[in-house]
């Protein structure tokens, strides 16, 4: 074989493994979840299913295409479900809940950003060892499948939201109907008014025309603002000033909605850091925006004001 026929076939295997390689990186699935189950408070039990579920789960996340959007690898998700088992039975009944969180890289920096941070305390759920985890289409028969899917097309939809302005709405609609089919089910997290901090109350808040400046602020605040301000540090505090302008609207649009206290706890010290070196005037500014928006967070509030 002379070495033009050589070069030729290494030249083809590696267009080949290349075309493999992009081919694969834009079919990557949109989550890198990290899930922990704290199983401490249970004794006297097989500890064996607690790690089998942990690895079910997070097989049942990461290995799941959630969407028809191409993510590659390095685009993947950041979030983490830290499970704490409360109570547990031989029949496979577990009392439990779930703290939900979610980051975001900001651009230009090696800053990650918390989109969301939720404590979900009525996640209960019957699964035994080795059971198949399983999510059908217009059908929820597992409590535990469900309340997982619904925070993962929750996460990817608030992600989208931060990268296009409503651009996760297709994704938040999928939630959103994950709600509607769970209205029969006995578990606690689904139905409307029994509590507003609750699955069906933060979906159908973010969906709410009402709540449209609340979404138009998620893209305000991360896109134009915090991913400016590597570059651009005082454009980009003033592009979270006019999103916080937004926040408040919502606020004001809907009184009742747990999406303003919820951002706000959840940004509370970044937005201090943010403001640190902001001109006194905008420290004015934010500080009365924030107080109106979260008068509990007062004393984190005022240490923008305060803030040399």
């Amino acid at each position: 074989m002379n070495n033009r026929i050589i070069h030729n076939i290494f030249r083809f295997t590696c267009f080949t493994f290349l075309l493999l390689a992009f081919s694969l990186a834009g079919k990557a699935q949109e989550l890198n979840c990290k899930v922990n189950i704290n199983y401490s408070k249970i004794q006297g039990t097989n500890t064996q299913v607690f790690k089998t579920l942990e690895t079910a789960l997070t097989e049942f996340i990461n290995d799941r295409k959630w969407t028809s959007a191409q993510y590659t690898v390095a685009e993947k998700i950041s979030c983490s479900m830290n499970i704490t088992v409360k109570e547990h039975t031989d029949d496979g009944a577990f009392k439990c809940e779930l703290l939900v969180q979610a980051n975001r890289p900001v651009y230009n920096s090696s800053y990650n950003t918390t989109l969301f941070n939720f404590k979900d305390v009525n996640f209960n759920f019957t699964y035994l060892e080795f059971d198949p985890l399983e999510l059908r289409e217009n059908q929820i028969d597992s409590n535990l499948t469900a309340v997982i899917a619904y925070y993962a097309y929750l996460i990817i939809g608030m992600d989208m939201d931060s990268m296009a302005p409503l651009g996760g709405t297709d994704v938040l609609r999928t939630a959103e109907s994950i709600v509607t089919a769970a209205q029969t089910m006995s578990e606690a997290g689904w139905k409307a008014f029994d509590d507003s901090r609750n699955r069906h109350g933060i979906i159908t808040d973010y969906l709410d025309e009402q709540m449209k400046p609340y979404r138009q602020m998620v893209y305000d605040y991360h896109r134009m603002g915090l991913d400016e301000m590597a570059q651009n540090a005082d454009r980009g505090r003033a592009k979270i000033t006019v999103a916080l302008e937004e926040l408040k609207k919502a606020k004001e649009n809907k009184p009742m909605s747990v999406l303003p206290q919820l951002f706000t706890e959840i940004k509370k010290d970044e937005l201090v850091n943010v403001y640190s070196k902001g001109t006194q005037a905008e420290k004015e500014q934010v500080y009365t925006m924030l107080v109106d928006i979260n008068p509990a967070l007062s004393t984190e509030w005022d240490k923008i004001k305060s803030s040399k």
